[in-house]
């Protein structure tokens, strides 16, 4: 490797969306109002089911986590790209990039297999409610997110740690974080193996799971429909988040990690990225709150007791 491909490169510039501006304001009035709706929708969520042992069964522990998934994956990439709409310098260190880029495959990749994980246990419900208190006990759901959180460590962060990044004199990326498609296009030397192995990664963690999900649904939707009393309108809504937050989730994530190359170098991937790392984390708490009953009416109580005491304080 000659001298040139060995220089050092210390800082990744980031493109971000535009230099003008009245675009930027707008861009951060925008993305101020998407996380602040996300983190005070999610940790709301969060403080609801922990303080009412109404909600203390196993979907709502679920929603917890996705909840805190959602507020650090928002967190890890939007604070960044609110103090970059204001600068033209958006750079960004090596290490402070590996982590964001770690944190951001690794948030993501364990909302996939939690989203499989909460897909079970309607699957579980609805489909054998008779079973549900002994196949999804508090053991059990314990167990469950443990390996969740742990496999998705194993498969999303080991393969980054063994085979690390080395950037080249190109240290420019098309993006507004540091996402890993657009940050292996800066690598010295062949990222075939590399793309290989996101694409292997990919495959069982967005296709698999999506694949998992859609046949828990048709089987969820059979059940149903054999159904002949009202009960069968109710097991509906409780699903609907849950799909709408599947085909926003992964939707948005294969066109990213199975489009073509060429995506990677257009406006296009970080635009897509803006909407799985921004927007969705932003619908979760909106999708679930707008339709639960239960989690509406904890809201109301938790709400109504906070003023409550708040008056008799004063």
């Amino acid at each position: 490797m000659g001298m040139e491909n060995q220089t050092i490169i210390t800082e990744v510039i980031l493109q971000g969306f535009s230099t003008d501006l009245k675009i930027n304001i707008a861009l951060f009035l925008l993305f101020l109002t998407i996380y602040l709706i996300t983190i005070i929708g999610n940790f709301l969520i969060i403080c609801t089911v922990l303080m009412n042992a109404r909600l203390h069964l196993p979907m709502y522990f679920f929603l917890c986590n996705l909840s805190f998934i959602d507020f650090c994956y928002s967190s890890t990439a939007v604070p960044r790209l609110l103090s970059d709409l204001f600068t033209l310098h958006r750079t960004i260190s090596n290490r402070a990039c590996g982590i964001q880029l770690y944190i951001i495959l690794f948030m993501g990749g364990t909302e996939c297999q939690l989203l499989v994980l909460m897909a079970y246990d309607r699957f579980v419900a609805i489909c054998w409610p008779l079973h549900y208190p002994v196949m999804m006990r508090w053991s059990v759901c314990y167990r469950l997110t443990a390996f969740v959180w742990i496999f998705s460590f194993m498969i999303y962060i080991f393969p980054s740690l063994v085979m690390p990044i080395s950037l080249c004199n190109r240290n420019q990326i098309n993006h507004f974080m540091c996402e890993l498609v657009a940050v292996i296009k800066l690598s010295c030397g062949d990222i075939y193996l590399n793309e290989l192995v996101i694409f292997c990664i990919s495959f069982i963690s967005l296709l698999l799971p999506f694949l998992f999900i859609l046949i828990s649904y048709i089987c969820i939707i059979s059940s149903v429909l054999k159904v002949r009393t009202a009960g069968k309108y109710k097991a509906f809504s409780t699903c609907t988040s849950h799909i709408i937050v599947v085909v926003l989730y992964f939707g948005t994530g294969m066109i990213t990690y199975f489009g073509p190359s060429s995506l990677y170098a257009s406006n296009q991937e970080k635009y897509i990225s803006v909407f799985y790392v921004a927007v969705c984390p932003m619908l979760n708490p909106l999708i679930y709150s707008l339709n639960n009953r239960e989690v509406r009416k904890s809201f109301r109580t938790l709400f109504t007791k906070h003023i409550v005491s708040s008056s008799i304080m004063n």
